[in-house]
């Protein structure tokens, strides 16, 4: 799912490769786009899930570092221009709630709002499904706004239903700490 789409103004397909421009664009400028991917890297893991991958932006940047990745993402637009700016990642489109790839990684990321673009009322199976991907001692990462209908506490409750403890938060990607602010950085363990 792409990071940062707003679902009140959501248009009901997506353009990968518009999507992609604006992220070029900000890059271009000199912002940093790779602020999650540094996150994810402070973990020093061999595997990552990218779990609502939208154009690659995390996963190819990982992937830039040696890092195993595999993204996964809803949307067959973001997909498409995923495997033409990386051909070499391994890129699976499949609903997030039902996902099951058959294995586990160190750790698997949800960036920029991911659980907002998830149906109301299913956020816990893209909780459930997601977490079934996190190996032992792994991490799930996932970074999203708040009060936009999904509360930080449903989704610790999610957490812990899936079998992962709460093991930090954050205001932003890059570990500012977490005041009970409008945007949360949270990592849970298996």
């Amino acid at each position: 799912m792409p990071e940062g789409r707003d679902t009140a103004t959501a248009p009901a397909e997506w353009d990968g490769e518009d999507y992609q421009r604006r992220f070029d664009a900000l890059a271009a400028s000199g912002a940093d786009v790779h602020g999650e991917a540094g996150f994810v890297r402070a973990y020093s893991p061999a595997s990552v899930l990218d779990a609502g991958c939208g154009t690659g932006r995390v996963a190819i940047e990982l992937a830039r570092h040696d890092i195993e990745v595999v993204g996964t993402d809803v949307d067959g637009s973001m997909l498409t221009t995923a495997r033409r700016l990386a051909p070499g990642i391994s890129w699976v489109q499949a609903d997030l709630a039902g996902l099951d790839l058959g294995r586990t990684f160190d750790v698997v990321v949800m960036a920029g709002n991911v659980p907002l673009f998830t149906p109301p009322g299913t956020q816990a199976a893209l909780v459930a499904g997601v977490a079934r991907h996190v190996r032992p001692a792994g991490v799930l990462i996932a970074g999203f706004s708040l009060g936009r209908g999904y509360r930080i506490a449903d989704y610790d409750a999610h957490a812990a239903a899936a079998g992962l403890t709460l093991s930090d938060r954050f205001a932003t990607w890059d570990r500012a700490p977490f005041t009970d602010g409008d945007y949360a950085v949270s990592v849970h363990t298996r």
